[in-house]
């Protein structure tokens, strides 16, 4: 017998059902849980009426603060991030410029990324009038073919922080960095889903980075749709410039005070957790999912913990060679469709890794894990 969730009244009038996620903090299953003092900051603040600016302008200067960066900007979200993280290194803060994005007719407008890095939101920089241009193989850059590519049109170099795409043959950010610096390039950083550790927070503008891009609504538990933009303090100007609630290419991406409090709060916890109890704990769900598929012939289960593809604690099931029952594809959507609808990871080639699929712990409470255990067992057995 499955345990079923109580649905509350909401999404009851709604028709709506809860559902397990173990698929880390993905946005379409409402990233992650808001943290309770959030949600009591946000409504505080929507007691009465700010200026925005003056609030973007202290709320930029706290969060600055507390990660070590020149400067910072609240965003209505990650994806938003790399819209300004785009705009301010086409325009600057040259109004003639701010108000004719997209349109970029005579100013730098290119953004050379390595291919490894393109990926689906990247749509987002050319959103912004950018033109991305690829440089490297598949798994393989080498510094020349940077180096080559950079031009009197070169607006920004572009850099992706996240899980399997840092492959060996890849230049790293600091060469990254060194090459577009030599030419007067900025290089634009985007993190949205590398927290935890909380150490990233600095060590991308350490490694020298001109802006980086996280998500506010992801490990750091603020609202969804928040995000950090942190760097030097011209680019973060500029980018306010391009951002609401001026009349910039961000103007649609409209963040409300209650957003902007709400993130720095969630910061401030964030920062004052215990990151070792944190992963202690991720690390102890995981390993009880992973054991309680240890006698399951043909599969290989482990609990895999890294900095650059598995930055918290994940259950991981690979299938071996001699496995005959069903894909990790069918085995997902299985528990899918099940009740209560459970969400995992599934590996995929574009993602470097391929049939395998896992458990994220960062949004499982209590009891989920011994529920996603059973119905995986039921449907690994499925011969």
């Amino acid at each position: 017998m499955h345990t079923t969730r109580p649905v509350p009244a909401i999404y009851q009038k709604f028709g709506v059902k809860p559902i397990i996620h173990g698929a880390g903090t993905t946005t379409r299953y409402s990233g992650s849980w808001l943290r309770p003092e959030v949600l009591e900051a946000m409504r505080e603040a929507s007691q009465v009426f700010v200026n925005i600016d003056e609030l973007n302008e202290a709320a930029g200067e706290a969060i600055a603060r507390m990660i070590g960066a020149e400067a910072a900007f609240v965003t209505a979200g990650a994806a938003a991030g790399l819209v300004l993280q785009a705009a301010a290194c086409l325009t600057g803060d040259d109004p003639t410029k701010i108000i004719r994005l997209p349109e970029t007719t005579g100013m730098k407008h290119e953004l050379i990324i390595q291919r490894i890095h393109r990926f689906t939101y990247d749509q987002a920089f050319r959103q912004a009038g950018g033109v991305l241009v690829e440089v490297g193989l598949g798994r393989r850059t080498m510094p020349f073919e940077l180096e080559a590519a950079i031009t009197d049109k070169t607006a920004a170099v572009v850099y992706l922080q996240s899980p399997f795409t840092s492959p060996p043959g890849v230049l790293s950010l600091e060469e990254v960095c060194q090459i577009a610096h030599r030419h007067g390039v900025p290089v634009i950083v985007d993190a949205a889903s590398m927290l935890p550790p909380r150490q990233n927070l600095r060590k991308y503008l350490q490694q020298g980075a001109d802006l980086v891009n996280f998500s506010g609504g992801k490990g750091i538990r603020g609202p969804q749709s928040t995000g950090i933009l942190a760097g030097r303090k011209d680019l973060i100007r500029a980018a306010a410039l391009n951002a609401s609630p001026n009349q910039g290419i961000g103007r649609p991406s409209k963040t409300s005070k209650e957003e902007i409090v709400g993130l720095v709060i969630a910061l401030e916890l964030f920062l004052a957790e215990d990151e070792e109890a944190e992963m202690r704990r991720y690390r102890e769900v995981c390993q009880w999912i992973v054991d309680a598929l240890s006698d399951i012939a043909g599969i290989r289960a482990v609990v895999e913990h890294d900095g650059v593809n598995r930055i918290i604690p994940h259950a991981v099931i690979y299938f071996e060679p001699s496995w005959q029952g069903p894909s990790g594809h069918d085995i997902r959507e299985a528990l899918v469709k099940g009740d209560p609808h459970i969400y995992i990871q599934q590996g995929t080639q574009q993602g470097g890794y391929f049939d395998e699929i896992a458990v994220d712990p960062i949004n499982l409470l209590p009891g989920d894990e011994e529920i996603i255990a059973t119905r995986l067992c039921e449907e690994l057995m499925r011969r």
